[in-house]
């Protein structure tokens, strides 16, 4: 399986598939509901059949208004839900069992403005070219085909950003492989650093641009206007809306800086190594910059690039000393601050750079032969 994402173009009939989404969360709100009465009442849980059931016959009695709503869709918000009680369920039996520690929450109610997806399976749409024709809305929809898509089309889903724009997503089976990407025979360590945003075993330093360190300015702007709006009002919206673009457009200059570093590493090496830190715990150190970097996410995106192009990525245990140990003899430097960028071995008197050594001893951890 292999998802093609596609952007919707601005046109004035997107406003039915706002609308779309709002009755399909009357569904939603209305199964959950029931869900919970029924567990309080009889302590059992109603499965998807019998919830797809119980909702056939309301579109006849109380809820005549959902007809026009496309079966598949309701089903799939259906299993949606029925899917979220199953792991909820499961997750206690392997609490109690021992068999993990995670805890999972039941299935909540969604506010209307975090509904924002919707489902087709098999039927309901028809695509020509660059535009799809949903049938249960009788309009042509035109989408950004920068991409072919390959294999067979089983699921369309639509969804809705906090800006109101929308893409398309074609999640598509049997699709043409990706070639592998050629082998070099490199392999590096990864260190993470607040100054330095990678630093590779073999001395290659990579600086982040801090995108919300650039656009600081712009949203103390936007969210200076946003307060002198009166609330809930037209200008108060369009505020609002300005604010969340401003935010949209710097994860997407952050995330697309981050596909393009994760794929030149993997052309230039066939194994990396990184480590496992605990980011919420810095981030209570260093707030913001932490968030800014977004090591977390850049990690995600290399994982992804490596198992697409045929490299490797190993990640070492959170708890590896890397930063005060020496790579060479493994000695440990105690005395070692922050504010210490290089340091000179106490054992085998090698002179290192604080974050090069790192990387070093990160690579060592994760290839020991």
């Amino acid at each position: 399986m292999k998802t093609y994402k596609y952007e919707l173009s601005h046109q004035s009939n997107t406003i039915q598939l706002g609308n779309l989404l709002d009755d399909l969360h009357q569904v939603h709100v209305h199964v959950l509901r029931l869900q919970r009465r029924y567990y309080r009442l009889y302590g059992k849980y109603i499965s998807a059949s019998t919830m797809n059931a119980h909702i056939a016959k309301l579109k006849k009695r109380t809820k005549p208004h959902w007809k026009h709503l496309p079966s598949q869709v309701v089903q799939d918000v259906v299993l949606r839900i029925d899917k979220g009680y199953q792991k909820f369920f499961q997750n206690i039996k392997d609490r109690k069992s021992s068999k993990t520690t995670k805890k999972v929450g039941r299935p909540h109610i969604k506010p209307r403005h975090k509904f924002n997806s919707v489902t087709w399976t098999q039927a309901g749409y028809k695509i020509e070219g660059n535009r799809i024709y949903i049938s249960c809305l009788k309009k042509w929809f035109t989408f950004w085909k920068h991409r072919e898509w390959t294999g067979t089309i089983k699921t369309v889903t639509i969804k809705r950003d906090h800006v109101g724009d929308y893409s398309i997503s074609f999640a598509c089976a049997d699709a043409e492989p990706i070639v592998p990407l050629p082998l070099t025979g490199n392999v590096a360590g990864i260190d993470f650093g607040l100054k330095t945003f990678l630093t590779l075993s073999d001395g290659t330093k990579i600086a982040s641009p801090q995108f919300f360190k650039q656009g600081l300015n712009a949203l103390r702007s936007a969210h200076k206007a946003l307060s002198r709006k009166q609330f809930l009002s037209g200008g108060w919206f369009r505020a609002k809306r300005h604010l969340a673009r401003s935010y949209k457009d710097i994860a997407n200059r952050r995330r697309d800086w981050f596909w393009k570093t994760a794929k030149s590493l993997c052309e230039k090496y066939d194994t990396l190594v990184v480590e496992t830190l605990n980011l919420d715990a810095m981030k209570r150190l260093w707030g913001r910059k932490v968030s800014d970097l977004a090591f977390g996410e850049f990690v995600l995106i290399l994982k992804w690039q490596c198992h697409k192009y045929g490299k490797s990525l190993v990640q070492i245990d959170t708890w590896t000393p890397t930063t005060k140990v020496c790579h060479i003899c493994s000695h440990q430097h105690t005395t070692l601050t922050l504010a210490d960028r290089t340091w000179t071995c106490d054992c085998c008197h090698t002179h290192h750079d604080r974050d090069i050594n790192a990387a070093n001893v990160i690579l060592k951890a994760g290839m020991p032969a």
